[in-house]
């Protein structure tokens, strides 16, 4: 199948110009989660928060949007799965259930939200794939700030202010970044 027809055929995202097959489908599970665990070593420390920083969710977002909601959840669910069994993956070398695991859960209904915009060529355009990535954000904050109460024994209020307030600018930038990033890969595949 040629470039041109995949991304003329309504419905595709980027991972759909790769040639298909379920070895394909697998490796882009196995790739997106792994390099999300690699995303989330890139881990900054907030003062007052168990919640640092991380690549992981731009990271998360990303793949939702490149895979599709199939392949963006189950790339989310591995990596969740291995992180639950030990794989010390999670931010900063972490695994298991800890207070920001809510997060990692709010990531795998995101990657499946965003996947599905980015099917009905959400990540086309810069000021669509902005709102397709803060909506993600919105979705991981939904999940992970409640989670973060719950686990840390903190009030709403305070789980606002240490699990979602400082990470609001932070967010911007990668929106900012998606806006660039896929409307410009799909610009570049659509002159091959």
């Amino acid at each position: 199948m040629s470039t041109a027809s995949v991304t003329a055929r309504p419905g595709a995202v980027l991972a759909d110009l790769l040639p298909s097959s379920r070895v394909r489908d697998a490796a882009l599970v196995l790739g997106g989660a792994a390099l999300t665990g690699l995303a989330a070593q890139i881990a900054v420390p907030v003062p007052g928060s168990p919640v640092p920083v991380t690549g992981q969710t731009f990271a998360a977002l990303l793949f939702g949007t490149t895979l599709g909601a199939r392949r963006g959840f189950a790339a989310l669910a591995l990596y969740a799965a291995a992180g639950l069994a030990g794989v010390p993956w999670f931010a900063q070398g972490g695994s298991g259930a800890s207070v920001s695991f809510g997060y990692v859960l709010g990531m795998l209904l995101a990657a499946a939200a965003v996947g599905a915009l980015a099917r009905r060529g959400a990540d086309r355009s810069p000021l669509r794939m902005a709102g397709t990535m803060l909506l993600g954000e919105a979705v991981i904050y939904a999940v992970g700030v409640p989670y973060l109460a719950f686990a840390a024994h903190m009030s709403a209020t305070e789980a606002i202010a240490a699990g979602l307030t400082p990470f609001l600018i932070g967010d911007a930038l990668k929106a900012a970044l998606a806006m660039g990033v896929l409307p410009t890969a799909w610009k570049l595949t659509n002159k091959s």
